[in-house]
């Protein structure tokens, strides 16, 4: 079992950026986990799997239509959301920081699922914020796994080394300027 000091994440891969609508990007990450869709969809809409992985934290469960706030982790940001769509365990569609997210979970295999992420963001900060899905998407398998590291966001997530990295990387591939590192 891997520690929090020890988890060093991979390279940047699976995400991409697509609809370049002046500032407004959309980040798109796919990643493929050894979890049933249930099992994913639980994490994604229930707040006390939230906060052992997501960057924010909800005032309720995520899985039905309505209204929601959403506190960002580490940081004084609370918003009212709605969520707009909420077809378990398929789609999930809500708006967080600005912008829209959706969640796509797709059957992979036996007891897998791929999971792709949407989110509008500002180009300045793309890099950035994939960089930080990546981490939380794995923080997210290993909690799946019973082996959770703690999440890992906001601030203090900016200053690991691993976070650095990955923002310099994405920044390259997106072609996007340093100052999203």
């Amino acid at each position: 079992m891997i520690t929090r000091e020890q988890y060093t994440p991979g390279a940047a891969s699976g995400a991409k950026v697509q609809k370049k609508e002046g500032d407004t990007w959309e980040l798109i990450l796919v990643r493929e986990l050894h979890h049933p869709p249930a099992k994913v969809w639980k994490a994604l809409t229930n707040p006390d799997d939230l906060r052992e992985w997501a960057p924010y934290d909800s005032d309720r469960n995520l899985g039905t239509v309505g209204t929601a706030t959403l506190s960002t982790f580490g940081a004084p940001h609370v918003t009212e959301t709605h969520v707009k769509r909420a077809d378990a365990p398929r789609v999930l569609e809500f708006e967080w920081g600005g912008g829209d997210i959706r969640w796509e979970l797709e059957p992979l295999g036996r007891d897998g699922t791929r999971l792709t992420l949407w989110a509008n963001i500002d180009r300045r900060w793309v890099a950035a914020g994939a960089a930080g899905w990546h981490i939380a998407l794995d923080v997210l398998d290993r909690l799946l796994a019973a082996q959770p590291i703690g999440r890992m966001a906001g601030p203090e997530l900016m200053k690991f080394d691993g976070w650095q990295r990955l923002s310099a990387e994405y920044a390259k591939q997106f072609r996007v300027g340093s100052e999203t590192t």
